[in-house]
């Protein structure tokens, strides 16, 4: 059983009976964003994040993605990042790297990891220097509602607590507005020093996609889309809101809380 529906003003859901189905799922999904980029613009800036989401995007390494897309147009970036050396078992870059980038033709010098080997907030200030040379080139577009960057699609997965990239519930930076990137020292969970977008660029990106499995994260995920009222709290994931199209990836454990799930 496959279901899918918009659901109020929260995006597009898609409920997945199996892993398989939902990689499936997303390899199409990011396929065609990059099809449809690489025709408009000729480039396809895409930001990663951690945790099951790299594995769930491994068909892309199979038949027919690994030929199809046109890995040379990628740019890959990371919505949020660990300050670790990049060989360590908590680094994002090395999930993604061991994961798919190892596996498919991407240029080498179109992915842009964090520098592992400064502070937190070093780290984070060289990342979005480097993204604003980036965005004066056009390799990455421009917000048409402001200076924010407006990547191709930005890819999330949440925590059973709602969190999105580093953006962990009543953290002080959920309210900045003025960084592209910014950096914390505290995460709630290890390792506790990471970089991460902020909303406004998360928000500012054509395509968000959010993918999540597991019962351990449904009540979040009800929490993040259904109409729950304004005395719940309002999780990061909630606040994900972009210019651009949001996609719920879920599996049917992630999304058996959820009000009205629809057929389609």
């Amino acid at each position: 059983m496959s279901l899918s529906g918009a659901h109020n003003n929260r995006g597009e859901v898609k409920v997945r009976d199996s892993l398989d189905d939902l990689s499936t799922e997303l390899a199409d999904y990011i396929a065609e964003l990059s099809e449809a980029s690489v025709k408009e613009r000729g480039v396809f800036a895409i930001a990663l994040s951690g945790g099951s989401l790299v594995s769930l995007m491994g068909k892309l390494c199979d038949a027919p993605y690994n030929k199809t897309v046109d890995w040379s147009k990628w740019y890959v970036f990371w919505a949020d990042e660990r300050v670790v050396a990049k060989n360590h078992t908590d680094s994002n870059y090395k999930l993604a790297k061991d994961g798919l980038l190892s596996k498919v033709p991407v240029v080498p010098s179109h992915v842009h990891s964090i520098n592992d080997s400064v502070s937190a907030e070093e780290a984070a200030d060289e990342y979005e220097f480097a993204i604003r040379q980036l965005v004066k080139t056009r390799v990455v577009s421009v917000s048409d509602n402001s200076d924010c960057p407006k990547f191709d699609l930005i890819l999330l997965g949440m925590g059973p607590d709602g969190h999105v990239a580093s953006l962990f519930p009543n953290h002080s930076v959920l309210n900045e507005k003025d960084e592209w990137v910014t950096f914390i020292t505290d995460s709630p969970k290890p390792p506790p020093e990471r970089i991460t977008f902020t909303l406004p660029v998360i928000n500012s990106a054509s395509n968000v996609a959010v993918v999540v499995t597991g019962d351990s994260k449904a009540e979040a995920v009800h929490l993040a889309i259904d109409d729950v009222g304004p005395d719940c709290p309002s999780l990061p994931a909630r606040m994900v809101q972009p210019n651009g199209k949001l996609v719920w990836f879920l599996d049917k454990p992630a999304a058996s809380k959820l009000d009205h799930p629809q057929q389609g």
